[in-house]
């Protein structure tokens, strides 16, 4: 019988945006600078390391606080006994996108059983890009610590982010929230009103934004993972709830445009923050998200000192042109 994932919130996350491989990827990146004079295979000792490993759980990741949180929308309602029913409708699918090697793979595998992760999916290429298997997958999200993917993956339609591996742990204090905060213009919204502000300056972007407070703007890359979000909030579980944040540099006057937009979408963010150029960290700090998408480098290093954060490498403040 044929399987698909429509209807559920599909995540392609790679091996170290999911664990903390970062030491095992020096290995592999001092295997690249030699592998030419040497002649070796570039991953020879990464892969002899991942393999003495096998039985040694990968500490957790970046990302790994938002997929144990999304997962646990798949498990049973409690008040109902696992033994009958051992879990919940299917809403979430987590599928590993991974550089690494197949043997390597075993290790993901095994340290996602480690941690009770219901993942079941993988891909493994060997240093070759996984992005092109977002299609098949119908992916709602991609994270990933390499910046090339993540261009290829938006430039394919795909809500993707590199993550900052060295971004600090999500916050514990809410177990049984998923939260998930968005920078506005060139992540959820289009950058239609960050080109004014980067060609014109603050005062023509006010002005810009006051005369089309009523029109909405165009959706950004990732629109359809906050409706899909919406969904699975209004699907709603007694185990798992969705919070979601717009935290952005816009202030007033600017903020009623993101607001009616968000009305015209249908989709309602549980906080917003119009914080006029201060710096976002702390506010995530306060906040304390699972994760923060960001187009901009400078909000993704403020946010990663004190919650999970990933850049969204689109926009003119990436270097793409308008049309």
């Amino acid at each position: 019988m044929s399987v698909n994932l429509e209807g559920q919130l599909v995540v392609a996350i790679s091996s170290r945006a999911l664990f903390d491989f970062e030491e095992e990827n020096r290995v592999f990146e001092e295997g690249l600078r030699h592998s030419d004079t040497t002649g070796t295979k570039r991953d020879a000792a990464y892969m002899k390391l991942q393999l003495e490993r096998l039985d040694v759980p990968a500490k957790p990741g970046v990302a790994f606080s938002l997929i144990k949180k999304l997962l646990a929308f798949n498990t049973a309602p409690e008040g109902i006994e696992e033994t009958l029913s051992p879990a919940g409708p299917q809403r979430v699918e987590v599928v590993i996108l991974s550089r690494n090697d197949p043997v390597s793979g075993m290790r993901v595998f095994r340290s996602a059983q480690h941690y009770g992760l219901d993942i079941k999916r993988a891909t493994f290429n060997r240093g070759e890009a996984p992005w092109r298997y977002l299609k098949p997958l119908h992916a709602n999200l991609f994270l990933s610590a390499h910046l090339s993917d993540v261009r290829a993956a938006l430039d394919a339609g795909v809500p993707a982010a590199q993550v900052y591996p060295q971004s600090a742990q999500a916050s514990q204090a809410h177990p049984h929230e998923v939260r998930i905060a968005f920078d506005g213009d060139a992540v959820l919204f289009s950058d239609e009103a960050e080109r004014v502000y980067q060609a014109q300056g603050l005062q023509a972007f006010q002005q810009h934004e006051r005369d089309k407070a009523e029109q909405p703007l165009l959706a950004g890359p990732f629109k359809p993972l906050l409706e899909a979000l919406h969904r699975l909030q209004q699907a709603g579980t007694s185990r798992m709830r969705v919070r979601t944040a717009l935290v952005t540099a816009r202030s007033a006057p600017a903020h009623e445009r993101a607001i009616r937009t968000l009305m015209d979408w249908n989709v309602e963010v549980d906080e917003a923050m119009f914080l006029g150029g201060l710096a976002k960290g702390e506010f995530l700090r306060e906040f304390e998200p699972d994760f923060f998408f960001d187009d901009q480098t400078g909000h993704v290093n403020s946010a990663a000192a004190h919650v999970p954060a990933g850049h969204v490498a689109s926009g003119v403040a990436n270097g793409q042109r308008g049309d």
